[in-house]
Order: C-alpha cells, then structure tokens, then sequence
C-alpha cells in the first residue's frame, strides 16, 4: 500500500492484527471449543493452531481488499510483499531437522558434555542453550532454534521433567537466540533490515552488540541450568556408543556432509529464494534417494511456520501508518523500552525495518531501536521470525500439545530483563 491507501483499508488491517494478536493468546479456547461442538471439531482445531493464526486473518484481509479495492489493487499488495524470510524459514527447517544434521549436531554437544565431569545432562543442557544460540549468528537464526528445539525435544523435554522446566527452558531458548544472532550483521532478521541502511559491518556488530549478546546468553543458560540442576542431574547421559538400529542407521560421513553442504548453500543464498528454493528441491530428491538415512522430513511442520510469517508479513504491511510515528516520537532511551514491548506484538524485524526509513536518526537511537527489539524477541511467538519454528517442534510435549502464551510470557520476562540490561549497561 502507499500514502494514498484509503483511510479505512488501514484502520482494518490494524484492527485485524489486533484480532490475530489476540487470538494467538486464546488458541487454548478454541480447542475447548472443538471438544463441546463436535460437529465443527476441524474447524476449531485448526483455529486452535499457533502456527494457522496470522495466515487465517491475512486471508480475511485479502478478501476485504478484494471486495472493497478490487482485483488489481489487492494482487498489487501482495505482489509488494517481501516473502523472502517465510521462504527460507520453510527451506531452513526442511533441511535442518534431518537426521543426519541432528546426528553431527548432537554428536559434538554429547562429545563435549561427556568431556566434563558433570551429573546427566546438566552439560548438554548449558550447552545447548549456549553454543547453539551463538551458532545462529552465523547459520542463521532459524537453523539454530530448528538445531536446538530437535535437541532439546529428543533428550530433555521427552523425558520425565516439571512442566516448570520446559516452559522457562523456551523462554530462555527464544530470547537466547533472538540475540544470540547478533554477533554478525547477517543472521539476525531484525539486524539485517538495517545493517545494509545503516552500514553495519561485522565489526561494528561485535563491537556494539555481539559480546554483549554473548555475556547475557551465558548467564541465562546458566541460571537455567543452576535452577534446574537436580532435575537435569537425574536425566540419563546418551550411551558412549550407539546400539545399531536397523530403522534408524546413522549416516555416514559422505551423507553428511552432503547435507551441509545443502545447508551452507542455503543460508550464503538466504535473501535469494530463486537460489535457496531450487537447492531444497534438489536436497528433497537426495534425502528421498538415501531414505534409510532419513526420518519423515519436517515438511508439513516447514510449511506452517512459513505460512504464519507469510501471514505475519501481510498483515504487517498495513501497520507502518501508526508504528513509525510512534517510534520516531521517542528519545533513545524510550525507544529501546518501547521498542521491546512492542517487538511482543510485533515481529521485531518489522520495527527496525521501519525505523530504517526515517532519515537522521541519531547513533544511539538506531542502536536503542535494534538493542530493544532482539531483547524483546523471546516474549511471544510473533516476536522473532524463529520462534513459531520453536514451537512447532516443541508444543507437543507441553500439555494438551499446546505452549501456553502466557506461559511463554512470563517465562521469557527475567531472561529478557538480562539482556537488557545487558545492552543497555555494559
């Protein structure tokens, strides 16, 4: 849309993301609703699913666009959306969560803990919840939250832990890797709307950002892992050598580099899916070729992350008349708080992005307005392009297979209030 979007067309997409907003933190009623109606018991299901939220309402808002601007003014919108980052999600997790990815993953993490002398899996837990969140600043944020979510489900979350653990363990996990891609300039989404705008190098990232980043995903891993000591210590360290499994051979070296190699070429072509989407075409005919090597790819699970960021990306589109203002009649100081509780309704890559449109910002406003929206990107699942891949992974160990937001919420509220403190006092 432009300048000239009728008054009316905006005031409804903001209303229905509010709407769609809502809606993620009552998935729980829906589904209540499909046990009391039977008869619509699909229908309710569906709604009562994260990832169908924002794609259902952006649906609702095209069809208004349609009745009410016309063919041509409706398919002009959505020609002018940027569908890149869904895209690469999708390829992302395809190829991240496969076997033998997992199996190199999981193999150093089970390496390194069994070469320290703690209890279960106390060592892989920290870990995880450090390495991996680091990793994403250089293979992206959403291959390191599909790496760590895998990790995580297979040896701690299906095992006999507190409902307690898991949800601040994600908590943790969001905001660790919303931030944790900030050592570099072209992991982060939210960091890469305004690295190029703003001239934002490597070094200035590490500098400004990355060490600081580093320090606040050590200490909430480890104030995780210290809080739940005793429940980790009782969880089983993996056999020194695996039991050959004739349904889960593991693949050899040759598979497995293959793989990265897939891998690596998808995130150097993260921002060209006419690159990325043919190499996922090509890995789908090998990881079909060698089966054996192979679990059900994440294809139906890719499919609906990307189609809630696809959704999250067209219905965003026609909040900029009441965002940017906002933002832009803020000081440093106030932007960096406002830009964190904003990023909680809101993906955080749509607030830096709109604040690279403003000319003459100040150095402390740009860094306060991107410090801000990778502190707040653990609070909800809208708050970090990565985070519906989390729960998608993740969901069906809580309860009733559904992560509660408000849970959610609240357990990401200390690990965010360190990373603030973090960018804003060090």
């Amino acid at each position: 849309m432009t300048d000239s979007t009728p008054a009316y067309v905006q005031y409804v997409g903001a209303a229905l993301f509010a709407i769609a907003v809502i809606h993620t933190f009552s998935t729980k009623f829906f589904e209540g609703l499909a046990h009391r109606q039977p008869a619509h018991a699909g229908l309710w299901h569906l709604l009562g699913e994260v990832e169908v939220v924002f794609g259902f309402w952006a649906m609702v808002l095209m069809v208004f666009l349609f009745a009410t601007l016309g063919q041509h003014e409706a398919v002009g919108y959505i020609d002018s959306r940027d569908f890149t980052e869904p895209l690469f999600v999708f390829a992302i997790m395809v190829i991240a969560g496969t076997r033998p990815i997992l199996q190199a993953a999981g193999d150093v993490v089970n390496g390194l803990e069994r070469a320290l002398p703690l209890p279960g899996a106390i060592m892989f837990y920290l870990l995880l919840l450090v390495l991996v969140p680091l990793l994403g600043s250089f293979i992206t944020e959403p291959a390191a939250m599909t790496l760590a979510a895998l990790l995580l489900r297979d040896r701690i979350f299906r095992a006999e832990v507190s409902l307690r653990l898991k949800y601040l363990t994600l908590g943790v996990l969001f905001v660790n890797v919303s931030i944790g891609g900030t050592l570099t300039h072209f992991a982060a989404p939210p960091v890469l709307m305004v690295a190029s705008t703003w001239q934002w190098d490597l070094g200035f990232m590490f500098t400004h950002f990355g060490w600081k980043a580093a320090i606040a995903v050590a200490i909430n891993a480890v104030g995780a892992t210290l809080m739940f000591r005793r429940e980790l210590a009782g969880l089983a360290r993996p056999a020194a050598v695996d039991t050959p499994d004739p349904a889960q051979q593991r693949a050899p070296l040759s598979v497995i580099g293959i793989h990265l190699l897939f891998l690596v070429a998808v995130v150097v072509f993260a921002h060209h899916p006419s690159v990325f989407i043919p190499l996922l075409l090509f890995f789908v005919g090998f990881a079909t070729a060698y089966a054996r090597y192979q679990d059900t790819l994440m294809l139906k699970e890719g499919m609906l992350v990307g189609f809630f960021l696809g959704g999250l990306v067209v219905l965003g589109g026609l909040q900029q008349w009441w965002l940017q203002p906002l933002l832009t009649r803020m000081d440093a100081t106030a932007v960096f708080f406002g830009a964190t509780a904003l990023t909680a309704i809101t993906d955080n890559a749509a607030l830096t992005y709109l604040g690279s449109l403003v000319q003459g910002l100040s150095p402390e406003f740009k860094y306060a307005l991107v410090a801000g929206a990778v502190s707040g990107g653990g609070l909800t699942v809208i708050a970090n392009a990565p985070n519906p891949a989390g729960i998608a992974l993740l969901r069906s160990c809580f309860d009733e297979g559904a992560v509660q937001p408000l849970g959610l919420l609240a357990a990401a509220l200390l690990p965010t209030a360190v990373a603030m403190g973090c960018f804003w006092l060090l």
